[in-house]
This record gives structure tokens, sequence and C-alpha cells, in this order.
């Protein structure tokens, strides 16, 4: 990491295994499990969770064990008992599909609202889900927006051209490969250059899009950090040590 970007990101380990760091002037974590938490707000945000993706294949004859939903919904779950927020935001593609939300089991749909119960909760819609949103406001907690502001943070939920002062997105799902020692391994990771910041995908059957590739390197101006999602710690990665 070169020093201007140290400086701007000002990064710290955190209790949690997680970084910390400062995104357009706003202390955040980036969280083991690809969420991010803005500390001054309380607020959780995660992006891409695709609910009801296997179930979405599984209707076109490509057979995926049929648990992502229950399985991304447990680690918001940890999330949200960990933090205690006062507010979560889902940035978009929350749902894989315009029929998601029907196909979802009826514990999974209780437990939402479950979750989002004293506390504010929002939906921003994502290229996959608005259909799902729109048509469905009445049964899902929380509120149904497009962007929104969070101090000097901007929500979206896909990063947009230019120079973008507080973008926070989702879209993209950015993953990193490293190669150690003889092995290769690629991992989900933030990619922020703390002025502006794309989160990991978090659901569980989100694939990813190599850092490195136009589509998400284009948006810096300068060689971004990527921290990488392990086990038990996040992992910040220069630039150059991608491959």
């Amino acid at each position: 990491m070169n020093a201007a970007l140290r400086q701007t990101l000002s990064p710290a380990r955190h209790p949690c295994g997680g970084l910390r760091v400062l995104i357009e002037g706003e202390p955040c974590v980036l969280r083991c499990s690809g969420a991010l938490w803005v500390i001054n707000h309380r607020t959780l945000i995660a992006a891409d969770l695709h609910l009801e993706k296997g179930s979405a294949f599984a209707a076109r004859g490509q057979m995926l064990p049929p648990y992502d939903s229950s399985a991304t919904l447990d680690r918001l779950e940890a999330e949200i008992e960990a933090l205690q927020p006062a507010s979560v935001v889902l940035l978009g593609d929350s749902f894989h599909d315009a029929a998601s939300i029907g196909r979802m089991a009826p514990g999974d749909c209780e437990r939402l609202g479950r979750l989002a119960k004293g506390r504010t909760w929002i939906w921003l819609e994502g290229n996959h889900d608005i259909a799902a949103l729109a048509g469905s406001v009445d049964a899902l907690p929380g509120e149904v927006i497009e962007t929104m502001t969070l101090g000097s943070l901007r929500l979206i939920h896909e990063p947009q051209g230019g120079t973008q002062p507080g973008e926070i997105a989702g879209h993209l799902h950015p993953a990193a490969r490293i190669v150690a020692y003889r092995r290769s391994v690629r991992r989900p990771c933030f990619v922020t250059d703390g002025r502006r910041a794309v989160l990991p995908a978090f659901g569980a059957f989100t694939g990813g899009l190599d850092v490195r590739d136009a589509a998400i390197a284009g948006l810096f101006t300068e060689a971004p950090l990527a921290a990488a999602l392990g086990r038990d710690r996040v992992h910040a990665l220069s630039w150059e040590m991608l491959r």
C-alpha cells in the first residue's frame, strides 16, 4: 500500500478481525463476513444477498443445494447479533429474481421480520430484484428506495462512472486472486481507495469478478486496496500482490 493510500484509509486491525478504515472520512469496519459497518451511524451494510438463487437455478433444471437463503440469513443474523445495529441497509440484489420472495420458505420470511424488528431496515433496488421489491412492498419489513445518503457516504447498488466521493456500491462481486508458495487462492474482497468502495457479495451462492477487471479497476484513478475475506480476519492486499 503506498503512503498516500495509507494516509487516506488509515487502516487498523479491528478486534473482530476486520479492518477499520476511513471512507470519505467516515470510520468504517470491513467485516470478515463481507458486510460494512459504519461506526458513527451504527449502520450495517451488506450487498448482493441473491436470496433464492438456488431455487431459481433448480427451476431451470440446474440443481443446487436449496439452502442458500438460510445460510445467507444465518450470516446476516450473526452480524446483527454481534453489532446490534440501529440500521441495516441491503445494497441491492437482495433477491435473485422477480419471483424469489414467493419461493422463500415461510421460516426465512419470518426471520427477516424478526431481524428487522426494532431497527431501521432499508432495501436498495438492484438490477436483479427491482421487480421483486416493487411487487412485495407490503410483504417485506422496512422501506424500499433507490439510493440513500449516510453522513458523507452515498449508498447505491451499481457503481457509477467518474469521480464519486463517498460512493458505497455492490453489484460487481469483487474477488481477489493471490499466489503464494506455489498455491493460488481466490477470495471475495472489498475494494476501496478511501474515497469510494465496492463491497463483496454477501450471498452464499454468489460468484466473483476479478478485481483487476476493467469494470472494477476502472473505477479508481489510483491503485486501490483489495481487502480479501479470510475465515477470521480481513487481509489487506496491495495491488501488486494480485495475479
